[in-house]
């Protein structure tokens, strides 16, 4: 595979449109067109994680963290950023990230907190809108199913836990072309009557182009009548946070050292809540804090995030417990999914292909 088409794969799952819009994610140094046998997954791009990509001889690293975010002025050894990126450069490594793209998605940075800390019921804490558009396409009877097909195969019509969704209803078209037509059905400059459907399908803006074209492309008429609606639906596919409920409630003793051994973390800040008994637990990957009213409305007994400040414990006292578990410690169980997504690409291409699990860390923070 190329380094292009892991990063389709990664898109198709995490899609470029969902990030922040100040956010920076895609290819940041390489070549897309290079081929790729060995992979380097970590949360940041670090020294030492470089040191480790150059032993394992790996062509690309998959990073959660931008290196570049911001703009450069300039490539120098003389700071951290640009020695790392001409170390990139001279080691021939690629480097690719996925942020708040990852952050927002479907089973993304807070979905594998959340099973990490053996959460049910999982769904988005604040769900993303409007994010979807509504094609609406006319098509002749003996036509549907080839478009309904394309549109589908091009990322239209998934609601949820379901692909293939559409509706459809029975009408009459009319048309009358004039001396420059050459229309499928009937003759030029007469009015012509025609058994259609109305086919409508739901599509991600960011899939919208894709679906156009395959629609266009399998419906037999010169000309294609077609309606594009934006929809304000709470999308089920993107969001930020997450909110489960545990398996069993747990007291607030029993539940801190339980999630610091899910979490591996020797210690963790927290705040007293409005209960001491906890069931109903929302969690952030990461910086979180500007969700806390979110998980306090949706009734959470906890809310597990990262970079709390001072007086967000106190917003939170007597109302949630909230608990601050670190950023890279919230963030890092993403990585094991990250590594699955890209192994079943190359298994499913019948490729060879190693894709290595960062073991130096890349956080700059140290427990003790």
């Amino acid at each position: 595979m190329t380094i292009r088409d892991i990063a389709q794969q990664l898109e198709s799952w995490a899609p470029k449109d969902l990030a922040w819009e100040k956010d920076n994610v895609g290819l940041q140094v390489g070549d897309a067109n290079i081929p790729v046998e060995r992979i380097l997954v970590a949360l940041d791009v670090t020294e030492n994680i470089l040191s480790e990509a150059r032993e394992k001889n790996v062509q690309l690293i998959i990073s959660h963290h931008p290196l570049l975010f911001r703009p450069l002025a300039s490539v120098t050894p003389n700071d951290r950023v640009g020695a790392l990126v001409l170390q990139l450069i001279r080691n021939n490594i690629a480097l690719y990230s996925a942020h708040t793209n990852l952050d927002f998605t479907k089973n993304g940075v807070s979905t594998a907190l959340a099973e990490q800390l053996g959460l049910t019921d999982i769904r988005f804490l604040v769900p993303l809108s409007p994010m979807q558009k509504k094609v609406v396409v006319f098509v002749p009877e003996n036509s549907v199913e080839k478009v309904a097909e394309a549109m589908t195969k091009a990322g239209g019509g998934i609601i949820g836990n379901y692909d293939s969704c559409s509706f459809r209803s029975e009408g009459t078209g009319t048309f009358r072309g004039n001396v420059f037509a050459h229309p499928t059905v009937g003759t030029v400059d007469k009015l012509e009557s025609v058994a259609e459907v109305r086919l409508e399908m739901v599509a991600p803006k960011w899939k919208l182009p894709d679906v156009l074209t395959a629609m266009k492309s399998a419906h037999p008429y010169e000309e294609v009548a077609y309606d594009v609606y934006p929809i304000e639906n709470i999308s089920s596919e993107c969001g930020m946070g997450a909110i489960g409920t545990l398996t069993k409630p747990m007291s607030l003793t029993e539940f801190i050292p339980y999630v610091k051994e899910k979490l591996g973390i020797p210690f963790l800040r927290y705040s007293q809540g409005k209960t001491d008994v906890v069931e109903r637990v929302a969690v952030c990957g990461g910086s979180g804090s500007q969700f806390l009213s979110n998980a306090i409305s949706q009734k959470a007994d906890a809310y597990i995030t990262a970079d709390i400040t001072y007086h967000t414990f106190h917003e939170a006292e007597g109302r949630t417990i909230l608990m601050d578990a670190g950023h890279y410690e919230t963030e890092r169980h993403i990585l094991p999914r990250i590594v699955q997504v890209i192994e079943n690409e190359y298994r499913k291409r019948n490729e060879a292909g190693q894709i290595f699990l960062a073991q130096a860390t890349s956080s700059a923070i140290h427990w003790q």
